[in-house]
């Protein structure tokens, strides 16, 4: 009994951890909520005498149960993604050839990254990276969950830590020239500029009930003057403030360099659910 009350307390204590796992595994929160379940069905069937580090062990159960998933995913082609691509030996990647710092700033563009590689990693590829690098196990424990050596597991992240890199970059340039583009188009609004409104936008552009570029530059010219370049859950837009507080959100869809759509969102519930970062004047 005194071993069940101390399983449920260790459990309880890590769960926020083995679910944040799960759902970096999975991205999924049904699915990250379904491994914790049942690595939580496992473990209570274990014997847990010989555990020294519940945490780790915790940690090393969901990571298998997410492993067992994502090659469900694989096996039955359900991933969106597609089929992913097999794995292949690549040499050994030297131990010193990222530093903690590199490490650091990785794990902070992973959020922007992740959306656009972690469906096309391979499940190894997928735990090595994601375990390694956004929650710092051991190439060692990683091995182990793995059943290959910590070599071998080290080269899985390094592919992985390359795939997300890339991406990373790829992001952060097209970031830069969506905040550039709205920039340029708030700037146009606000001094009524209807010439450069227009080149800044799609020929068939849309915004509310006004359709190509002549009609949503009409609409703009002269306007936006409170409204200000952020971020909105990461993605470039323009938001217009009252003291502080977030009261409309412009959305710009881009196709080639130029704005095709702005979306408004006004509802107060909406707009609470939302990360804004405002940037200031565009």
């Amino acid at each position: 009994m005194a071993e069940q009350e101390w399983l449920n307390e260790q459990f309880a204590e890590h769960q926020d951890r083995l679910r944040a796992v799960a759902y970096r595994m999975l991205r999924s929160s049904s699915d990250a909520e379904d491994a914790v379940q049942e690595a939580w069905l496992r473990v209570s069937r274990a014997d847990t005498a010989q555990v020294e580090n519940p945490a780790g062990w915790l940690t090393t159960v969901v990571a298998r149960v997410c492993l067992n998933m994502l090659e469900s995913r694989r096996t039955r082609r359900e991933d969106p993604a597609g089929a992913l691509p097999p794995e292949q030996d690549e040499p050994a990647v030297p131990t010193g050839s990222a530093g903690p710092e590199d490490e650091a700033l990785l794990a902070d563009s992973v959020g922007v990254a992740l959306l656009v590689v972690l469906d096309t990693l391979t499940p190894a590829e997928r735990l090595a990276f994601v375990m390694h690098d956004v929650f710092d196990v051991s190439f060692a424990e990683i091995g182990t969950i793995l059943d290959r050596s910590p070599v071998a597991a080290r080269q899985l992240a390094s592919r992985a830590r390359r795939r997300v890199q890339g991406a990373a970059a790829a992001s952060d340039a097209a970031r830069s020239r969506k905040r550039e583009v709205i920039a340029a188009f708030l700037a146009a609004s606000r001094a009524g500029d209807f010439t450069a409104l227009v080149e800044l936008l799609d020929p068939d552009a849309v915004a509310g009930d006004a359709q190509g570029a002549q009609a949503v530059a009409a609409m703009f010219s002269g306007r936006a003057q409170a409204a200000v370049l952020a971020l909105v859950d990461g993605v470039p837009a323009a938001v217009w403030a009252h003291r502080g507080r977030a009261k409309a959100v412009l959305a710009f869809t881009f196709d080639d360099g130029k704005i095709t759509n702005i979306e408004f969102e006004t509802d107060e519930d909406r707009l609470r659910d939302l990360d804004i970062v405002l940037l200031g004047v565009g």
